[in-house]
């Protein structure tokens, strides 16, 4: 049986998501928090999990370990619009298989969910980080390495705890424009 567990607390995506993955045989439920995403795992434990970084009061990383103790052999999918390398590395490290940025479509998702090993072939030839990734990938390593706290992470970066929050906010380019 392929069921899948979506929690991401943007209700609008989440049903979307549900609908055009119930048209492709999986039984779906969905959550908008971490606490409900624990009480669906208890009363039928998931095969999948699409996972949310960023919930509203709550991090994804911490239910991939809280999921995987209810249901062991549940492969889980990260999905974040706040993609980074530390998160990336931290998803994976705390027992997901795949980590996605936003949008991702279905078929993407699904695909995610089947890869068990690495891709010795993937692109080497991308573009640099722009200087506002690289800083947004700094903060991300420094926010990891103190468990999410805003608070210690500004003091780290000798920042002011508001101007992080806004840093944050802010979703920066991957790469830098092409030069001609």
């Amino acid at each position: 049986m392929m069921d899948m567990l979506i929690v991401d607390d943007d209700a609008t995506l989440a049903g979307v998501l549900a609908r055009a993955l119930g048209r492709r045989g999986w039984t779906v439920t969905t959550a908008a928090d971490a606490a409900g995403a624990l009480r669906v795992a208890q009363l039928a434990p998931p095969s999948h999990a699409l996972l949310d970084l960023k919930l509203a009061n709550d991090s994804g990383l911490r239910l991939i370990v809280d999921l995987l103790a209810l249901a062991p052999s549940c492969r889980i999918v990260m999905l974040t619009g706040y993609a980074s390398i530390a998160t990336a590395i931290e998803a994976i490290k705390l027992g997901a298989v795949h980590y996605l940025s936003k949008p991702a479509g279905v078929e993407e998702i699904i695909a995610a969910f089947g890869k068990v090993a690495g891709d010795a072939q993937a692109d080497t030839d991308a573009l640099p980080l722009s200087v506002e990734r690289l800083e947004w990938e700094h903060i991300q390593k420094i926010l990891a390495e103190h468990g999410g706290n805003i608070s210690a992470t500004a003091r780290a970066l000798n920042m002011h705890r508001r101007t992080l929050q806004r840093k944050l906010l802010k979703r920066p380019s991957p790469n830098p424009p092409e030069r001609d």
